[in-house]
């Protein structure tokens, strides 16, 4: 019987198609063509340089299939069940497919009739799972491999990195970009944002490591956040989480890291590069592990403490301008940029002057400081920050330990649902949705595992908070002299609540909030009265 006849081949990698090139494999297919004089070759089907764990990266497989459903040929050949797929579920799913519309898949060298043998099917799954067992301990060989090189701190990619070029397997320095990121660093460190820092690099017509002029404040992060300026390199910023499918993703703790030293020259101090990265982390909040959400900087201190009834931050704008002088006030933000709404009332807090808060502070701390209990109150909650036994690590040591041991009581749920699931207890929604609310609290806890590791690196040395201390000591101890400063809003105020007709501030020594009422419209004719 005529039997219309496609062959299908693939060459996985160019080291194989330098072994088995394509003309062998034309002359291989030929040879069985010749011994089977009733087969019509209807085309042939050969991928290149694709690998076989998935059928749909590869091309000329798809149109095989889509012309087996238009019935152009009645049977497939093929060398072996790897040439066909190492996926085990592909393999018995394509074929299956094929059988349904009558075509049938003839196996060559595992002599395997997906029509014919009454055990063909299970040869199949045998062979199909022996081909898939052979690329995980592939991808586990290439693994180890890389393990090795990581060590060894050898490094991948293509070498565009701003500050060097690549000649041969290394990273030299190129002195001109190098400038370019030490410049970088220095501005960033000086107190300027990405934004500004940018928009210099732009006018001065400084060049990308891709060579153009055109900088922006996301490429600037990118270069302030790369450990590599420092000497250091990190491996598996993205993984592969299933060798079948073969598709990175990026790398948010899911798989650990390798950190290593590389045998590149430095362009920052690792100092300098810790110093960004606590700037950079004050200026964002955490989301998931390993990713974090920039929460914008304010510009000035009141800015910082300013909290309106609505829950709202406010904004500091111009009050008032003219040729002498420019006075500022505080605009709710939610009344600035959420105007009321049919879902939502309006906020209707009124613009605090600056010049209220600075009397305000003025009249607290000088109250403050010239009250002898309330002096010694001060002084010893200063200097019960560098109380050894009451060393703020160790808490933050107690929290992580707390969180470590929730993380493990809820991996052990985790088990217990797995069981659960397998045991037909549950069904598969029931599933899901303990499981996304287990994975949800196991995220938050090791986020803020990862925050409180960040406060601990932070945490200054004894001898340098007792000479912190005093130096807090002689700013009070100053301040009817030279005046409240931002230092001492930003040490010893926590916030300050705006309410529509009194202020409430909340101060970090002190468990009691002090409320203010003020009406005036300047220093000279302000009117102040203390409420209980």
């Amino acid at each position: 019987m005529k039997r219309k006849v496609a062959i299908y081949a693939r060459v996985s990698t160019e080291h194989e198609a330098q072994l088995s090139a394509l003309d062998n494999q034309v002359q291989y297919y030929d040879e069985i063509l010749k011994k089977n004089p009733d087969w019509i070759l209807y085309d042939r089907y050969i991928d290149e340089g694709i690998t076989g764990t998935s059928t749909k990266k590869r091309k000329n497989f798809m149109r095989m299939i889509e012309d087996a459903k238009a019935g152009r040929f009645d049977l497939i050949v093929t060398r072996e069940v790897s040439r066909f797929a190492r996926n085990t579920v592909d393999t018995l799913q394509e074929t299956r497919k094929l059988k349904n519309i009558g075509v049938e898949v003839y196996f060559i060298e595992d002599n395997i009739w997906t029509f014919n043998d009454e055990d063909g099917e299970l040869k199949l799954t045998i062979m199909a799972t022996l081909a898939q067992n052979e690329s995980k301990k592939t991808s586990q060989r290439v693994k180890a491999g890389q393990m090795i090189s990581f060590q060894n701190g050898v490094f991948y990619g293509t070498g565009n990195i701003l500050g060097y070029n690549k000649v041969g397997k290394d990273l030299v320095v190129n002195e001109e970009q190098a400038e370019i990121v030490k410049f970088i660093y220095s501005e960033y460190l000086s107190g300027k944002g990405t934004v500004k820092i940018a928009d210099e690099l732009t006018k001065m017509e400084a060049q990308t490591s891709m060579g153009l002029t055109n900088w922006s404040a996301s490429y600037v992060s990118r270069v302030l956040r790369n450990p590599f300026y420092c000497g250091t390199i990190v491996y598996r910023k993205s993984y592969i989480p299933d060798y079948l499918e073969q598709k990175p993703k990026m790398n948010y703790g899911e798989v650990e890291q390798v950190i290593v030293e590389g045998k590149h020259e430095p362009l920052v101090s690792k100092e300098d590069f810790k110093k960004v990265q606590q700037i950079m982390d004050s200026h964002s909040k955490p989301i998931k592990v390993g990713r974090r959400q920039a929460t914008g900087v304010p510009r000035n201190i009141w800015s910082k403490k300013l909290v309106c009834e609505c829950g709202s931050n406010f904004n500091r704008k111009i009050y008032h301008k003219n040729k002498k002088d420019t006075t500022y006030c505080y605009v709710c933000y939610n009344k600035k940029n959420r105007p009321k709404s049919r879902f939502k009332e309006a906020c209707g807090m009124k613009e605090v002057q600056e010049w209220k808060l600075q009397y305000m502070a003025e009249y607290i701390f000088r109250n403050l400081t010239q009250n002898p209990d309330n002096r010694k109150q001060l002084f010893e909650r200063l200097m019960k920050g560098v109380d050894i036994d009451a060393h703020p690590e160790i808490k933050i040591r107690q929290r992580i330990d707390k969180l470590n041991q929730l993380i493990e009581k809820e991996n052990e749920k985790f088990d217990r649902l797995i069981d659960t699931y397998l045991d037909k207890t549950i069904d598969i929604n029931l599933y899901d949705m303990f499981q996304k609310k287990l994975s949800s609290r196991i995220e938050k806890y090791k986020i803020e595992i990862i925050e409180l590791e960040k406060k601990c690196e932070s945490i200054e040395p004894l001898e340098v908070r007792i000479e912190n201390a005093k130096k807090s000591i002689r700013r009070l101890l100053d301040i009817n002299y030279n005046g409240v400063d931002d230092k001492i809003i930003e040490e010893f105020v926590e916030k300050i609540i705006v309410h529509k007709d009194y202020f409430e501030w909340k101060l970090n020594f002190m468990n009691d909030t002090i409320k203010l009422e003020i009406s005036g419209k300047s220093k000279k004719d302000g009117f102040l009265i203390e409420r209980e």
